[in-house]
Formats: structure tokens, C-alpha cells, sequence
């Protein structure tokens, strides 16, 4: 299955207020029966090994500077799509992300029918908010346009 760059077609005032960075993945599956929710976990509960690795690095590195290492609050519990919790859900879009001291982070996943297969839109949308934020979406940006794609292929697995 191929994943394709598109245009992004959300309104990044509503989910993201200010995001500097926005970008959207497509693929078509087969699958009549997908909602959002059952593509966003396939997509972040089966990543590639190398993907996972490259987590684990992150984690690994920003923890002495205090950043979170997944979405997890340690009081309340939150409905979870992997690391993200879930902002918003509907059965054509799921939003999660979170918000940290150098940047707020939403990833969302769009289902619309073309016939009998599904369009799966993975949108990312990320607002820094000081030079740490910014020097860390510089860094990451290579690995996220090789990662989304591959997690995306996951669900037409």
C-alpha cells in the first residue's frame, strides 16, 4: 500500500491554536468496517522496531530535561491511544496529543469512505513554544516523515 504527502485538511485554529508546523500522510485500505479509533491503534500500537527504538532514545535523552516521556498524567486516568491521550473522538476523526513545556503535539487521524475502502489521514500538528521546542522539531522532523508513513502502512496490515 502506498502512503502519499497531502495537503492538510484540517483547521489547525480549532485543534491547535498557533501550531507552526502542520503536515498529513494518506493511504487507502480495504477495510469497509475502519473507524478512527481502530486506525490510530493500529497505527501507534505496532510500530516498527527501528521506530520503537528511536522512542526509546528520545525518552532516554529528554528526560534530564524534564520533558514528558509519554502523554500519561499521573492523576487522572485518560482514555490512551498508545504514549497520546485522546483529546477528542469521533468515529471519522480522533484527536490525541499533549501539551509540554516546549511544545504541544496533536496527532489526528481522519476515516472517510471512497467506496468500499477507507482514506486514512494522519495529520500532525505541533506549536513550539521557546528555542528548546524549536530545535527539538528540527531534529525529529527526518525521523517523523519516515515514521508516520511506516505507521500508517500498519493499517492496512
Amino acid at each position: 500500500m502506498r502512503v502519499a504527502e497531502v495537503t492538510p485538511n484540517v483547521d489547525p485554529a480549532a485543534l491547535l491554536a498557533g501550531a507552526q508546523f502542520v503536515d498529513a500522510f494518506r493511504i487507502a485500505v480495504a477495510r469497509s468496517d475502519l473507524d478512527a479509533r481502530h486506525a490510530a491503534e493500529a497505527m501507534v500500537a505496532r510500530q516498527p522496531r527501528w521506530a520503537e527504538m528511536l522512542v526509546a532514545l528520545r525518552n532516554i535523552l529528554v528526560k534530564p530535561l524534564g520533558l514528558k516521556t509519554s502523554g500519561a498524567s499521573k492523576g487522572t486516568p485518560r482514555d490512551m491511544i498508545g504514549i497520546f491521550p485522546v483529546v477528542s473522538e469521533t468515529p471519522e476523526r480522533l484527536v490525541a496529543g499533549f501539551n509540554d513545556k516546549h511544545l504541544d503535539f496533536r496527532l489526528v487521524v481522519d476515516v472517510a469512505a471512497t467506496g468500499a475502502a477507507r482514506n486514512v489521514t494522519a495529520t500532525t500538528l505541533v506549536l513550539t513554544h521557546n528555542w528548546l521546542g524549536r530545535a527539538y522539531l528540527a531534529l525529529i522532523l527526518p525521523f517523523h516523515r519516515l515514521i508516520v508513513p511506516a505507521m500508517l502502512r500498519k493499517v492496512a496490515d
